[in-house]
């Protein structure tokens, strides 16, 4: 191990976001992995070397951060464990976000002081990442007739499913398909969203509707803003560069649209506007992101720079 390092160790490990978490703390120039769980995989070796170690076998208090990758209702207990064990600890599942264990919500886009030097992060959804970067300028500058609902919907690759066998993904199922799911306000996320929209500027009527892509990765989100009064693409993009111009992680489109293809493999939300014509006037906001990345593993390795004090964009493919 390089002296100048920190251990760092991955529960979960083979899910997709764990194996996207393995490979960039492997790149990582402050990050050595000191072990990776995975219960399915115990003792088979590990790319990069070494082998998997079942969770009961981690050695949490022998490493200076732990990620947390199991599944919501496993995850939040084990991040728990580790941070007992003295280990500074990013949660990646929504076992923690309601903050009730003491875990600062990690989107440092709009929190960054409280993620700075905390030891508990419960790391965003990738829905809500999208999203409330994508709303908040908007929501803070007061511009949102709040007599209306903002309407978000969402399309994701299967990887935001996870990678437990389910019928629903099989390839023939998914592919040549679009479809809706957990319609009504009723998907996981939408807790997260209005908690974070209320965090910004006191709350906003929201409808969030996430859809399924036949595709393995990225995030596209579609944002009807209703306005008070209305704006142009340009005098929102020109607003929106306004609230980001410092972010390493947060790209403003001046014209255009960003597509999936301007984010995969890259710790990016991409963020771009079009006029509607329309009374009352909406603004039509869309947003790119990377599911694994920025809305997960990319993330949760960009919450740790800023936990431990190092440069925000380092060991992070922009």
């Amino acid at each position: 191990m390089n002296t100048n390092t920190l251990r760092a160790g991955v529960i979960g490990a083979t899910g997709y976001t764990g194996q996207e978490l393995v490979a960039l703390i492997r790149r990582h120039p402050r990050l050595d992995l000191a072990f990776a769980t995975s219960e399915t995989e115990a003792g088979r070796p590990l790319p990069g070397g070494g082998r998997y170690i079942g969770v009961a076998d981690a050695p949490l208090g022998a490493v200076d951060v732990v990620f947390s990758c199991l599944p919501t209702g496993e995850s939040g207990e084990w991040a728990l464990r580790a941070r007992d064990a003295g280990a500074a600890v990013v949660d990646l599942s929504s076992d923690l976000r309601n903050g009730e264990s003491g875990a600062v919500y990690g989107l440092p886009e709009l929190w960054r002081a409280e993620v700075r030097g905390a030891r508990l992060v419960a790391n965003p959804g990738c829905y809500p990442t999208a999203a409330l970067i994508a709303l908040a300028p908007a929501v803070r500058e007061g511009l949102l007739d709040r007599s209306r609902p903002v309407v978000i919907d969402a399309a994701s690759g299967v990887t935001g499913a996870g990678r437990s066998a389910k019928r629903e993904l099989l390839f023939g199922e998914v592919a040549e398909d679009y479809r809706a799911y957990g319609v009504g306000n009723r998907h996981r996320h939408v807790p997260e969203i209005g908690a974070g929209l209320t965090r910004i500027g006191g709350g906003a009527s929201f409808i969030f509707t996430p859809h399924l892509l036949p595709v393995r990765r990225g995030i596209l989100e579609t944002i009807y803003v209703p306005v008070e009064e209305g704006m142009t693409g340009r005098a929102a993009a020109s607003l929106w560069a306004d609230a980001y111009g410092s972010e390493p992680f947060v790209e403003v489109w001046g014209e255009g649209l960003p597509t999936l293809h301007d984010v995969v493999g890259r710790n990016v939300v991409a963020v771009g506007f079009a006029e509607v014509e329309v009374d009352p006037p909406v603004l039509l906001v869309v947003a790119a992101v990377d599911n694994l990345l920025k809305g997960a593993a990319g993330q949760a390795i960009q919450n740790a720079n800023l936990m431990f004090g190092w440069p925000e964009e380092e060991g992070l493919p922009r």
